[in-house]
């Protein structure tokens, strides 16, 4: 709050998963949120919603309007020409414009030692505009370029007050739609196909590298936490957020077991990956685990991976007491 008046938050995407989250505590802290996406789902009740189509500066200027902002939180950036309309759309609307980006950021990265912002400086990273971006399977495949062109779009104009959120990767929830703990419907799947827990239950083997390192994960509700105390900071550039410790795919696997009667867990290693998807989405032949020490100085307290992971394992299998 400042001078007792409500902070005014606008939220780009957030219907689902942590975005949604991150909305309920920016309500819950008083402020006057405004929620912008296409329309296909409704915000909740108190918002202001606001419908358009982010890919069309047109749509997104009109649905804008004279409206301005604290901040402005933008769940579904994903490709540098959608981060070049925001800036020239919110531009003189928002005193700070923070984007939620990603690990995958670091996909080239393979460091002993934890990766800290500066591995990846976005004023150095080179935007192509002739890459397909409209492409749906390009951008899947290639989500993390496109991620960080669209933090080098925002970073290139020194008068835009921009927050790279550089989320590791999130577990937990009932609602988990990655699918990578459970669920038949998963697009993510481990060794040819079939859903990591499947295979622990039936005792069949799990495709990992030869080499396989650890990585850093953050719990949702963590990771909501986090978004919205950055929303009420004054601090700019990259940023990350990741719980303290990295997990390791024999430990997921371990407290996947534990909720699975008869489960059993058994590695086969694979030197090379065949086919897309054969290696557990949760095993990794780079080392790129994030350093949280900026965070951490700026004062967020992060938790424990290892302490949290048994709830979001029980969380996103439906078995919480």
């Amino acid at each position: 709050m400042t001078g007792g008046a409500p902070c005014a938050r606008c939220v780009i995407g957030g219907s689902r998963y942590f975005g949604k989250r991150l909305i309920a505590r920016l309500m819950a802290a008083g402020d006057r949120v405004t929620v912008i996406n296409r329309g296909s789902s409704s915000p909740p009740p108190g918002t202001i919603h606001l419908v358009a189509d982010r890919n069309d500066e047109n749509s997104l200027e009109k649905a804008l309007g004279s409206r301005t902002f604290d901040v402005v939180v933008d769940q579904v950036c994903y490709t540098p020409r959608q981060a070049e309309i925001a800036r020239r759309v919110f531009a003189g609307h928002t005193r700070r414009y923070v984007m939620t980006s990603t690990v995958e950021v670091y996909e080239y990265e393979d460091s002993a030692e934890l990766v800290r912002e500066d591995a990846v400086n976005p004023r150095t990273v080179p935007v192509d505009p002739e890459l397909p971006r409209d492409d749906p399977e390009f951008l899947d495949t290639h989500y993390g370029e496109g991620k960080r062109q669209a933090e080098a779009v925002f970073a290139a104009d020194p008068e835009f007050p921009y927050v790279s959120v550089r989320v590791a990767h999130v577990l937990g929830g009932d609602d988990d739609f990655t699918g990578r703990l459970d669920l038949p419907h998963s697009r993510l799947r481990s060794s040819g196909g079939t859903p990591i827990a499947e295979r622990i239950r039936a005792g069949e083997a799990i495709a990992v590298p030869a080499t396989n390192h650890p990585a850093t994960y953050i719990h949702l509700e963590e990771n909501a936490d986090f978004l919205a105390w950055a929303a009420g900071e004054e601090f700019t550039g990259p940023v990350t957020a990741a719980s303290h410790g990295m997990l390791t795919t024999g430990e997921l696997c371990e407290a996947l077991a534990e909720h699975l009667p008869g489960g059993r867990t058994v590695f086969r290693a694979v030197f090379r990956s065949v086919e897309v998807g054969e290696f557990s989405p949760f095993s990794f032949s780079r080392s790129y685990g994030m350093d949280n020490a900026r965070a951490t100085r700026l004062g967020f307290a992060f938790g424990k991976a290892r302490e949290w992971l048994p709830r979001a394992v029980a969380e996103t299998l439906g078995k919480v007491n």
